[in-house]
């Protein structure tokens, strides 16, 4: 019996902050690759998620949001948006069922029509809408923008229409071996995924502008050989003082509160104890120094 051509496809997930691109790729692969908060540019660099279906293997990119930069920092993370649409096989943008076209998402929208990359358009949170009828609105105003090869609807929150879209995907596969083994989620170190779940907990526990200020970095990633243990040191830089009491907490109860949060899920995908520990570092304006950023592994 002949063995079944293996495919592959390279998609990118794009769209404005908080429209559920993190989300579609965590329910994508079964797995929590990136990390998920109600709270905008949360995601700050390419992350990849892989799904293999059979003979086909999915590689999704989330990328940051698309939003005017006002930092460094931001200009990395809309370049990051613009390079994953020029690199992939697919692409895959993701909307919201109401509202006004932001200027960043226009301009997406006209980057995809000038690189003629084929595109999927995805109407996303179809469970916010006031009535049925919106959405037949919504989806006839993405088709008259003449870009999209198709347009669906889908609930990420509910998982209604990721089957579709994956189906949907599918002619845009080319025949290649696979590039990740069939079993992974996501090709990220593992200290890599350990300083995104921290950072999830800082934004889920302190104020709007605090976690966005800082950044995470792990320092020490050690398995004691004799114990089912995995040491692991972090540093969380912030950019003012003011913040680095906050981080820290009254007593240092913030920092235990979030460490602790952090290596409760840490423990959960490392499969062994957590060690963590967990230091808060001052370096101003950061996300304006290019020294730093690439220190900080953000990609020029």
């Amino acid at each position: 019996m002949q063995q079944e051509q293996t495919k592959s496809i390279f998609v990118a997930i794009v769209g404005r902050p908080n429209v559920g691109k993190s989300s579609l790729l965590n329910r994508m692969v079964g797995e929590k690759v990136a990390i998920v908060t109600a709270k905008p540019q949360t995601t700050r660099t390419r992350i990849t998620g892989i799904l293999t279906r059979g003979a086909v293997q999915y590689v999704f990119l989330d990328t940051p949001g698309i939003h005017r930069p006002r930092t460094r920092l931001g200009e990395r993370m809309a370049k990051a948006t613009a390079d994953s649409v020029a690199e992939v096989d697919a692409v895959v943008m993701l909307f919201e069922p109401y509202g006004e076209l932001t200027e960043a998402e226009q301009a997406l929208v006209e980057d995809i029509r000038v690189k003629k990359v084929p595109a999927l358009a995805a109407v996303n949170k179809t469970d916010t809408l006031k009535k049925e009828t919106d959405l037949a609105v919504r989806m006839q105003f993405l088709e008259e923008l003449g870009v999209f090869r198709g347009v669906l609807p889908l609930c990420v929150s509910e998982d209604r229409g990721c089957t579709e879209l994956l189906d949907a995907l599918l002619p845009f596969a080319v025949e290649s071996p696979h590039y990740f083994p069939d079993d992974a989620y996501t090709d990220m170190p593992e200290k890599a995924l350990v300083a995104e779940v921290l950072r999830e907990k800082m934004l889920l526990n302190l104020r709007d502008e605090i976690p966005h200020g800082t950044a995470v970095t792990v320092e020490r990633f050690k398995e004691r050989g004799d114990k089912d243990i995995i040491d692991i040191d972090v540093n969380i830089y912030c950019e003012k003082k003011s913040h680095k009491g906050m981080i820290i907490g009254k007593g240092g109860q913030m920092l235990k509160k979030i460490a602790s949060e952090a290596r409760v899920e840490c423990e959960e995908f490392l499969g062994a104890r957590v060690n963590l520990q967990c230091w808060v570092k001052i370096k101003d304006d950061w996300r304006d120094n290019d020294f730093l950023l690439n220190n900080f592994g953000f990609q020029k």
